[in-house]
């Protein structure tokens, strides 16, 4: 067999560039791998060589090795160099078909490896889920699943596909929560989904055309999906303090790029997802006030509504005032009002709002719901039909019944008691373990902080690191529209102390990065 060519390398880091050589150096490899330039099973140049060609010192390409060995992409072969290697095996026979060319054409474009990574490792035994979206199945109310389930078995007597829009007895329920969280609405306009993901797929296959622009916080949660890119969507980001979405840069945006044409925004105002921080009563009106003038059509994704539990304390963030959390209510602690939604404040109808039970109660039970224009509703219905012919009987029958017997807003009441015990219990870790060497959130819900290192980190390497050691992150830059240095922790899945175990494992592996 033919001894493999050795790669030519004709590219240098940029020096003056803020991005670190060591980064550069992985990130030209990688290129070079994934476009096919560097085939798998090729050797790469010796150490000397490599750091001749690039210009750097030998230990900078040992580190960028080191860091392309973690990530599984290249492997260091005794007496044979290091080689570019594969874990698709069907790739390396003679003859074999070209797969990639089949998985690249598909309508749904791919998410990132890190996200594929995240994805797959939330599943594997002893790994700690330092950054996951996902309540801790040990706070399952099961008594009262029980109860419900056993009323379900006596009640119900047959599963035939359901309304388009969803059961009206779930409709109707969810019209009474939504009222009261100030959202006055007729069953007429709800739509019930297979979650809230389910809602954003339906939004942007039959009510946004292709090449529109969906303008979102920076970060944010989309960011992380290829819903709307798949469906050949751009994304904008607009930058967010204290208070939430900057509404003076999403006005600039917009009359900047004449983005108003074919533009919606997608905004997470209550507890978002991933910095935790909720929208201020008086930029909910502000941003209302500038959508209405500029005719820019809203998505209100409030996944995590139910989940605000309010706090007059915001002092124990390490940051400054500009990036402390700031929520609706400026009362004495121990005293909730519940953020007014964005519908609530619309008086035209172009606000759309998503609810879901995933993170309240169940993400197994795969139920959302959309509020909207009847026209809406009915134009969507349609488009659900054709996806799966509706949502699952038994869980809208479940959660309709949780709705309605008061169970669900008696849950949500020790709930919301445990996470803000988490989170309480998270700040003190934070304080104790990365004061000095970072700054972050403090949410008023929801399960989510956001942590922003002082000093750059790489933070690729950082989550391979902790990934070795049992701990899997949220990198920030899976949200963001750009690096950012961050990282998004969860508190609602890991006890206090696990989440203590998790975190010192961090800190530890951040040290070692320079943090």
């Amino acid at each position: 067999m033919p001894r493999p060519a050795l790669l030519v390398i004709d590219w240098e880091p940029d020096r003056t560039a803020p991005e670190p050589v060591t980064e550069q150096i992985v990130d030209y490899m990688c290129r070079q791998i994934s476009s096919g330039s560097w085939p798998i099973g090729s050797r790469l140049p010796s150490q000397r060589a490599m750091a001749d060609a690039f210009q750097v010192n030998r230990s900078t390409v040992i580190a960028a090795i080191n860091e392309l060995a973690d990530y599984g992409i290249v492997e260091g072969l005794h007496g044979a160099g290091t080689r570019i290697v594969s874990n698709t095996w069907s790739l390396m026979l003679p003859g074999a078909p070209d797969w990639a060319d089949y998985v690249s054409s598909g309508f749904f474009k791919a998410n990132n490896a890190t996200i594929q990574t995240i994805n797959r490792m939330e599943f594997e035994r002893g790994v700690t889920r330092l950054g996951t979206g996902e309540l801790d199945p040990r706070l399952f109310p099961r008594d009262m699943w029980r109860r419900v389930a056993g009323e379900a078995a006596n009640e119900i007597d047959a599963l035939g596909y359901p309304d388009p829009e969803g059961m009206p007895v779930l409709r109707e329920a969810i019209v009474a929560h939504m009222r009261a969280t100030g959202i006055d609405c007729e069953p007429e306009q709800i739509l019930v989904t297979s979650g809230a993901l389910q809602a954003l797929q339906m939004i942007s296959v039959s009510l946004l055309s292709a090449g529109s622009t969906v303008i979102a916080e920076a970060p944010s949660y989309i960011k992380s999906l290829q819903v709307f890119q798949s469906a050949g969507m751009r994304l904008a980001g607009v930058p967010m303090d204290g208070d939430g979405l900057d509404v003076a840069a999403l006005r600039t945006l917009v009359d900047g790029r004449d983005a108003r044409r074919g533009a919606v925004l997608y905004t997470i105002p209550t507890n978002h997802n991933p910095t935790g921080i909720t929208m201020s009563e008086a930029r909910r009106r502000e941003l209302i006030d500038c959508c209405e003038a500029d005719r820019l059509p809203i998505i209100e994704d409030g996944a995590y509504q139910d989940l605000y539990f309010g706090d007059g304390d915001t002092t124990r963030n390490v940051t400054d005032t500009a990036t402390r959390t700031s929520g609706s209510t400026d009362t004495a602690p121990g005293a909730t009002r519940t953020p007014t939604p964005l519908k609530s404040l619309d008086r035209t109808g172009m606000v759309i709002t998503l609810g879901s039970a995933s993170k309240s109660l169940a993400p197994g039970l795969r139920i959302g719901w959309i509020v909207a224009d009847r026209r809406i509703v009915h134009r969507l219905a349609d488009v659900k039909m054709q996806m799966d012919y509706g949502a699952s009987v038994l869980s809208q029958w479940v959660f309709a019944r949780f709705l309605s017997s008061g169970l669900y807003d008696e849950y949500l009441t020790g709930l919301k008691r445990e996470l803000r015990r988490r989170r309480d219990a998270a700040l003190d870790t934070l304080d104790r373990l990365f004061g000095g060497m970072a700054h972050w959130t403090t949410p008023q819900g929801g399960f989510y902080i956001w942590l922003t290192f002082d000093r750059p980190v790489r933070i690729g390497r950082l989550f391979q690191l902790a990934l070795d050691r049992g701990v899997l992150l949220n990198p920030g830059d899976i949200y963001d529209f750009e690096g950012d240095n961050s990282l998004r922790l969860s508190y609602s899945y890991t006890t206090p102390e696990e989440f203590a175990r998790a975190a010192a494992v961090l800190a530890a592996a951040a040290r070692e990065l320079g943090a």
